[in-house]
């Protein structure tokens, strides 16, 4: 992860082509590079595993798959074509539908959040522990004004502003905020590898219904999502179960 994020941070430091894709994201010169680096080293090292990128046609054979790797080459590529050093490599190993594995990585700040299944949550080779509580009274919470507008009557507060969802949510293992929050539309490759980050420090990821997400579905794309300890997760939803959010973009 460390070669791919230096990888990524050449571009950035030099300048990278952009140009917008179909969907009318953002995509740079950096974003293939890193793409095909992870794509090339990653899946030899489980026999038979898949790969799922933002940067690689889905064909579907993924589905089929026990393992899948699941990758954003550069998550916040809006912030690297601004030139403002809050964008991260996520990459993430799913396991039958779960994250097993997960590395975020903010080349910039030379900080790395990880985690293995069983292994417990890692920065920079500290073990974090999140933190919990009952309510929201006192919470710094980072996402959309939508979602924060709902929540602040319940005594939360706004959070700093972080333009990768990855980064965002695994700001709440050791980072600056207690709990973070994400709109509808968020694909596999923003959320897998922070939430195996966030349940091996104790946190949960969760939908506003309370399920826990599922990956390496048909489609990729999620619905809303908590993340907090798991008492303040609950709170959260509680708190959003009538908001009607528009989807992320």
């Amino acid at each position: 992860m460390r070669e791919a994020g230096d990888i990524a941070l050449g571009y950035f430091r030099d300048g990278a082509r952009n140009w917008t894709k179909a969907d009318d994201s953002p995509v740079t010169e950096a974003d293939i590079a890193v793409d095909r680096f992870l794509a090339e080293r990653l899946p030899p090292l489980v026999e038979g595993s898949a790969w799922l990128s933002e940067e690689t046609a889905d064909d579907g054979d993924r589905i089929s798959r026990r393992h899948v790797w699941i990758v954003d080459p550069i998550d916040g590529t809006r912030a690297f074509v601004e030139r403002k050093p809050e964008w991260v490599v996520s990459v993430a190993l799913v396991e039958d539908g779960a994250p097993v594995a997960g590395v975020v990585r903010n080349a910039c700040s030379d900080v790395t959040h990880a985690a293995t299944r069983g292994g417990g949550a890692w920065r920079n080779g500290v073990r974090m522990t999140a933190e919990d509580s009952e309510g929201l009274e006192g919470l710094t919470v980072g996402g959309a004004k939508s979602m924060l507008g709902k929540l602040k009557p319940h005594g939360a507060a706004e959070g700093p502003w972080h333009y990768a969802l990855a980064n965002r949510l695994v700001q709440v293992v050791g980072g600056d905020l207690d709990a973070a929050v994400a709109r509808p539309n968020a694909h596999d490759w923003d959320i897998a590898a922070a939430h195996v980050i966030l349940e091996e420090a104790g946190a949960r990821l969760i939908g506003l219904d309370g399920a826990v997400p599922s990956y390496n579905r048909a489609s990729t794309r999620h619905g809303g999502l908590i993340a907090a300890g798991p008492r303040r997760a609950l709170a959260i939803a509680a708190a959003l179960s009538d908001a009607d959010l528009p989807e992320r973009t």
